[in-house]
């Protein structure tokens, strides 16, 4: 039921790399410095990527997904993305085979995951994978038990689209790499040569948020990944343009439910 991958670092990053078959499971396990990049790639089947520790940044043509520890980020198959880390990175990567029955119990698109005791527990068993007595039925059940939780388990919004318009993309990097600068909507429009309303208008279309939504979901995310390098909290608030720190953490309470401080514990 499950092979074994992970004899170097670039092992399993394309549709030629190993990948499992008939309901089988393949699966990596790899520990990446900080600032380490995987290159983009993808595979033929759908993924699960669990940061068991440290923080990855998952890019894809249509966004971004940050992944704090303990949590994970459901791919697609075929989607072309790379993986950067933040702080040293534990890795354990899942490679699904399912037919169109499993495919339902799982999530409908990528997706960042909030991994459940018992599914944190099921990634380590097909990893350990015992090989006992009857170890491929008992595999077997477990792999069962993994796709139902993963399609049960709470999708996080810790996922930031990104515009395929070469122009909006080019603010949208422009804003990520100056989340603090505090410029206008209208001098933005203007530097584009385009009227507000229709700025506000290609961002609703090409993203699916407003501007404004859509910048401070950019700030909360960029405040994450500092604070997963050990950054202090009045430092994130600061460079992510913020007023305070309390304005900051009461924000960053309302969108992920939790303080600061306490994100990463």
């Amino acid at each position: 039921m499950k092979r074994d991958w992970a004899d170097d670092m670039t092992a399993g990053l394309n549709d030629e790399a190993p990948h499992p078959v008939d309901g089988s499971i393949v699966t990596s396990a790899m520990d990446y410095p900080d600032g380490h990049i995987v290159p983009m790639h993808r595979h033929a089947c759908a993924q699960l990527l669990y940061a068991a520790k440290g923080v990855m940044t998952v890019d894809a043509a249509a966004g971004r997904w940050i992944v704090p520890p303990g949590r994970a980020v459901w791919l697609q198959a075929h989607v072309d993305h790379r993986i950067c880390m933040h702080g040293e990175v534990e890795l354990r990567t899942l490679l699904l085979d399912v037919d169109a029955a499993m495919a339902r119990q799982l999530p409908a698109r990528s997706c960042v995951l909030n991994i459940s005791p018992l599914l944190r527990e099921l990634i380590a068993a097909v990893h350990c994978n015992p090989r006992a007595d009857n170890g491929a039925r008992r595999n077997w059940h477990m792999l069962q038990l993994l796709l139902h939780e993963l399609g049960s388990v709470t999708v996080l919004p810790l996922y930031l689209p990104l515009p395929l318009a070469a122009r909006l993309r080019s603010l949208c990097e422009l804003l990520m790499a100056t989340p603090g600068k505090q410029v206008t909507i209208e001098t933005w429009a203007g530097q584009l040569g385009i009227s507000t309303s229709t700025l506000h208008r290609l961002f609703l279309s090409q993203t699916g948020m407003r501007f404004g939504q859509w910048r401070q979901q950019a700030r909360l995310l960029l405040a994450l990944e500092q604070l997963a390098r050990g950054g202090k909290v009045a430092a994130a608030a600061q460079n992510q343009g913020y007023s305070s720190q309390s304005a900051f953490s009461a924000m960053f309470r309302k969108h992920f439910g939790s303080t600061p401080s306490a994100f990463y514990r």
